[in-house]
């Protein structure tokens, strides 16, 4: 199987028991449809948004949180006149979740029990839509916004332009996107990127605890040791792990996003949280436990980073384990690895660094990874 972003497979339900009247293109339902539900939100006392620098910043491209390609289609078919005038004809028509909407429903779930425990701290996440849009196709992602009752108040409307230096000066932590080389940008710049894929059926994913998946390395950990592996082999590989088990290894592109959400989780550890704690982690890793995962671990423990889940795989597929976990996002280097979370109805992240991306089209062993 081969994935384009936010490629929608045959069979693709709209999230389900998510609003199932928005509209990805294809239907007919209105803002009107759902005016009560409006004349409640307008009711609702919404928080403010906590300043930048104190924030854990998420930028989410309008292309991941909602469902838009049939106006994509519009726009390469038929030019950028005719998609504004599309998006203007329709936007009273609320887009359908993408697959990052329940990421950022369980981001807003983690905010409203921070603000429980902290009333007064800044310390949450805050959300930032970016589109390449024109500012006045904004009218119909507010709309949206409002209709599925998101707290997103801070837009980033490019008109074609690249966001990647506006993602700096909003601190952005993570930057989620159906583009894959403004991915790659964001990468270089120093900025967590992934790009994101919607499963053709998508597992249900809890409401009450973010549960984030990482691969270890050239995700969390550079792609040092992968580069051995490729280059040498497996026995090559686990030699140089055993000869460097007590070296650290260098970070990876998603280690900072790993150490803010441990600085939140330590929030509710302090309030004596610990168990009920709406953020887990899972490391998720083709390494073997006993001859090459030790490293791994003394590394993550001399960060101070402490991981709720670690899963040595030795090789084995990580998609029936992600459809265990049923992670709201799961960020891995390797292609072959997204595929099989995505086949197994997971929303996988494709990382594009390290030396994997040498070998996109290759489904091989990955022990090292």
């Amino acid at each position: 199987m081969s994935l384009d972003p936010v490629q929608v497979m045959k069979g693709q339900d709209a999230m389900p028991n998510t609003c199932p009247s928005a509209s990805n293109g294809d239907s007919q339902a209105s803002w009107d449809d759902s005016k009560d539900i409006h004349e409640n939100v307008g009711s609702t006392k919404k928080p403010k948004s906590p300043k930048p620098e104190n924030a854990v910043t998420i930028a989410v491209s309008s292309r991941v949180l909602f469902r838009t390609e049939k106006e994509q289609k519009v726009f390469e078919q038929k030019g950028i006149e005719e998609y504004l005038r599309y998006q203007v004809e329709h936007e009273n028509e609320p887009f359908a979740p993408g697959p990052a909407f329940p990421f950022v429903k369980a981001l807003e779930t983690v905010n409203n029990r921070l603000r429980e425990l902290y009333p007064d701290s800044e310390e949450l996440f805050d959300i930032v839509l970016v589109t390449y849009n024109h500012a006045h196709v904004g009218i119909r992602l507010i709309n949206t916004i409002n209709y599925h009752n998101l707290f997103i108040e801070r837009f980033c409307m490019t008109g074609g332009s690249s966001p990647i230096g506006y993602l700096k000066a909003w601190h952005t932590n993570l930057y989620l996107s159906a583009d894959a080389e403004k991915v790659q940008e964001a990468l270089a710049e120093g900025i967590a990127a992934a790009t994101m894929f919607m499963p053709e059926k998508q597992i249900e994913v809890s409401e009450t605890q973010l549960r984030v998946a990482f691969d270890g390395d050239a995700v969390l950990f550079s792609d040092e040791s992968e580069r051995i592996f490729k280059a040498h082999g497996l026995d090559k590989f686990f030699e140089h792990e055993r000869e460097n088990e007590n070296r650290l290894l260098d970070h990876g592109p998603l280690k900072g996003f790993l150490e803010v959400l441990g600085k939140l989780q330590k929030r509710f550890y302090a309030k004596g949280h610990r168990m009920d704690c709406p953020i887990r982690t899972y490391l998720v890793t083709a390494r073997s436990a006993a001859s090459s995962g030790i490293r791994a671990l003394k590394t993550l423990r001399a960060w101070g980073l402490d991981m709720d889940e670690a899963l040595f795989l030795a090789g084995a597929p990580k998609g029936p384990m992600l459809e265990k976990i049923r992670p709201h996002i799961y960020f891995d280097d390797q292609m072959f690895h997204v595929e099989g979370a995505v086949e197994m109805g997971a929303i996988a992240a494709h990382v594009p660094y390290g030396i994997a991306q040498k070998y996109l089209h290759k489904k091989s062993t990955n022990a090292g990874k």
